[in-house]
């Protein structure tokens, strides 16, 4: 189990993965000078890991012990260079870490990996993290601590890791730095191991019997303790297995610790890490296969595509490009033409957006350009006067409402020529957006914008020219006998009226609500500014009759209602260094709005929102405030005291408005239609017929193909990933279908690994049971683990992913 472990992390290591952190595996976690190194030491039989002062272990260490009959180390990063000469293990280690690290005492989450094969080893997976640091030393950051706690936290939250959590005996258990970060990931105590060292150094007449007998901070794995080599030792060279009898000596003559001898020390940690971590990782395996499982089918799909490209074949580069032309023109559809495929959920895009502009941004600009009804009657007697000229004229003049008719059709061209604008903004945004696509090829997007853009430009020109015909072609002829035209025999003089407004179902008689009182045109969220102190944000509805809000978007408790007769809507200025949008709702007849309120300030979050409900409200009938005329604006009020220029005024003022209605209804129903044949219909077209052409037209296609350095790179990657998770897969499947759990050390190992260590007294050797680990100490209030795996226990099947 654990070599299969071993290899995983060599595979999933070797593409770069950094899924190895969901392998089941053993943190050994304590702080600076616990006695960690000396732990890892004793378990190899040999000094290996740099030492010193202040923080040494600036990069975690993953420790692959391998029982064989030879010894050796090897760097994963130096893959077949083995090295038998443990202090060239050392020397690698301290000069990979300055590799990433540098010279000072900064640190790195990158591992390193190391496989020690050895005799006197079992087999066993260990993570050897930095050191916990309180205060910053030499070039280190202020936040050190966290930095380290953080790299710590990464590993050991992990519910497939084991912590073993060193803690030097001449310490507090209760100040223990390894048991309060356990404590944080695992409050129950089911994942830790604790490990007491320096034993030895405890001042005389104490001891630590309390803590090994797991009865002051119970855990479920229980404590084991230890006797580390002195520094005066490791200066002095001091033979390992000289330590580890020396160890045993300690716990045999130790009145604390005699009773419990046989469940201390080194080789009996050794063993039991052997055995919990291989329990571990059969009960971890079923979760693994699918998590690895999952991690494959992510990727396949990309993975497919990668497949079937080869860089280096042109039929395969032609192939890839036509499919690229393609896909482009079927996602520029689809985002125009709508789709039911991965549908945009959070704002408007493509087709509806330009639809947006067609019927709710466009008729506003419409209604925004007309001029105040004041300038509009002083422009009409002006007309009149100047055409009788010296004479007074009997009968109201044709002419008079040809000019003033001519001159508001060409007012028309700047809010067409600008909805051409804001489609063809919208177009290339839509059309970039499909571009994305393309980013594994630099020069083919760089190629395919600079023809589609200009494609876009060209019809957009076209568009323009095309406009301009149609506003020509209404001022060549003013067709008086149109059916809608009203004429001069029905123009008898009226009370105009300044609040007209537009309603759906004009024919319905008087005193019945039309059916578009019923029709809901806008709802949304609104901030009312004016009415209290604090300004609230509440759930506005505005239909054809009115603008009600709600205290949420449940609709259960109304606030108000408020009727849409002579309201008007315009805008208020923003505050200094404001980002929101604000439009205020009055009474044209100077009427309280709301309560006591003149005016209702409504706040929106963005120019896009306020837009689309100044439309809304425009459809409902609440127009924009007239603009009036001041003093020295547009010309000089003046009352005209002739009666029966009063009456030719309102005659041509009533065919005015008859005429540029047909007008308005016309334009608001050809733009859009003009727009879509030849801009956007006509685009989609060029990108699924002439677009490929085009490119092949450049010369040498298979350049644009090309890929950048960082697609090529992305590709090696997923390849690699996609690798890594089939053989991590495969050696899972190898363990799965075999029916029994391989065993980690032979039989013949086990006895030449017993035969290396120091014998124990016949006291000791009585109480062990003879091919498994002996039981870990528990309290007599804690409950009892599961019954200890036996080698030839089947390993559970792994789930079918179907």
């Amino acid at each position: 189990m654990i070599s299969m472990i071993n290899r995983l992390q060599d595979a999933l290591g070797s593409a770069g993965l950094s899924y190895n952190l969901l392998l089941p595996q053993i943190a050994v976690v304590g702080g600076q000078s616990s006695g960690k190194s000396s732990v890892l030491e004793n378990f190899v039989g040999r000094d290996f890991l740099p030492r010193g002062t202040g923080i040494v272990t600036r990069r975690p260490l993953v420790l692959q012990l391998h029982h064989s009959d030879t010894e050796y180390g090897e760097f994963l990063h130096c893959r077949g260079k083995r090295l038998s000469d443990f202090d060239e293990i050392c020397q690698e280690i301290e000069a990979e870490t300055y590799r990433l690290t540098g010279t000072n005492k900064g640190i790195s989450p990158v591992p390193i990996s190391l496989r020690i094969f050895s005799p006197n080893v079992l087999n066993l997976t260990l993570v050897d993290l930095p050191g916990i640091t309180k205060v910053p030393v030499g070039d280190q950051p202020p936040d050190i601590e966290y930095l380290v706690r953080d790299m710590i936290m990464q590993y050991i939250c992990k519910e497939n890791c084991l912590i073993l959590a060193v803690t030097p005996a001449n310490m507090d258990l209760a100040n223990s730095d390894a048991l309060k970060l356990a404590k944080d990931v695992d409050p129950q105590g089911q994942r830790t191991i604790g490990v007491i060292t320096m034993l030895d150094l405890m001042d005389k007449g104490t001891d630590a019997r309390e803590i090994l007998e797991n009865r002051l901070l119970p855990l479920r794995r229980g404590y084991i303790g230890l006797v580390n080599r002195s520094q005066k030792d490791i200066d002095g060279k001091k033979d390992i297995k000289t330590a580890l009898q020396a160890e045993k000596k300690f716990f045999l003559s130790h009145p604390a610790y005699r009773h419990m001898c046989e469940r201390m020390g080194t080789p009996y940690l050794q063993r039991s890490l052997n055995q919990q971590l291989t329990n571990h990782i059969r009960d971890s395996l079923p979760t693994l296969h699918n998590h690895l499982q999952y991690l494959l089918v992510s990727i396949s799909k990309e993975v497919d595509t990668y497949k079937l490209y080869n860089p280096d074949d042109p039929i395969c580069r032609t192939k890839t490009l036509i499919k690229l032309v393609q896909q482009l023109a079927g996602d520029f559809e689809r985002l125009i033409e709508g789709s039911a495929d991965e549908v945009n959920t959070a704002n408007l895009s493509g087709g509806a957006r330009i639809n947006q502009i067609f019927h709710e941004r466009f008729p506003y600009q419409l209604h925004k350009m007309k001029c105040d009804e004041r300038k509009l009657r002083m422009e009409i007697a002006y007309a009149i006067r100047n055409i009788h000229g010296v004479r007074t004229g009997l009968f109201t003049p044709d002419m008079a409402f040809q000019a003033i008719v001519k001159k508001q059709i060409s007012k028309l061209k700047n809010p067409c020529f600008g909805f051409v604008d804001m489609v063809c903004k919208e177009l290339v945004s839509t059309i970039y957006e499909c571009f994305s696509k393309l980013g594994s090829f630099p020069k083919l997007r760089e190629e395919t914008e600079r023809l589609v853009t200009t494609e876009i430009r060209e019809q957009e020109s076209t568009c323009r020219d095309q406009i301009s015909l149609l506003i020509d072609m209404q001022l060549a002829y003013i067709n008086t006998k149109h059916e809608d035209f009203i004429g001069f025999a029905h123009a008898h003089p009226l009370c105009h009226r300044s609040d007209n407004k537009i309603v759906a179902g004009s024919g319905v008689q008087q005193g019945v609500a039309p059916p578009s009182s019923l029709i809901v045109i806008r709802k949304g969220w609104l901030t009312i500014n004016n009415v209290s102190i604090i300004a609230k944000d509440y759930w506005f509805i505005l239909t054809a009759e009115s603008l009600s809000w709600f205290k949420d978007n449940e609709e259960t408790e109304k606030r108000y209602m408020l009727p849409l007769d002579n309201l008007k809507v315009r805008d208020v200025e923003r505050g200094f260094m404001s980002s929101k949008f604000t439009f205020a709702l009055f009474n044209s007849e100077s009427r309280n709005v709301y309560k006591d309120h003149k005016f209702l300030e409504l706040v929106c979050n963005s120019q896009e929102e306020l837009d689309i409900w100044k439309s809304s409200l425009l459809r409902a009938g609440v127009y924009p405030e007239e603009v009036t005329v001041d003093a020295q604006g547009n010309g000089p009020s003046e009352n005209f005291t002739d009666p029966q220029l009063e009456r030719q005024v309102e005659t041509i003022r009533n065919l005015v408005d008859s005429y540029m209605g047909i007008i308005h209804k016309t334009v608001k129903d050809l733009m859009p239609k003009a727009i879509m044949h030849l801009m956007i219909n006509s685009v989609k077209e060029f990108i699924s017929s002439e677009l490929l052409a085009q490119l092949y037209a450049l010369g040498d296609c298979s350049a644009l193909m090309d890929e950048s350095p960082e697609q090529r790179q992305h590709r090696e990657q997923v390849l690699g990933k996609h690798a890594a998770l089939q053989a991590a897969l495969d050696i899972i499947g190898v363990i799965s279908t075999s029916g029994n759990a391989p065993s980690d050390v032979s039989h013949s190992g086990m006895r030449q690994f017993s035969a290396t260590l120091p014998k124990k007294s016949a006291t000791c050797d009585k109480s062990r049971t003879r091919g498994r680990a002996p039981p870990v100490p528990v309290h007599a209030n804690q409950r009892l683990p599961g019954p200890a795996c036996v080698p030839r226990r089947p390993a559970p099947a792994a789930p079918n992913p179907k």
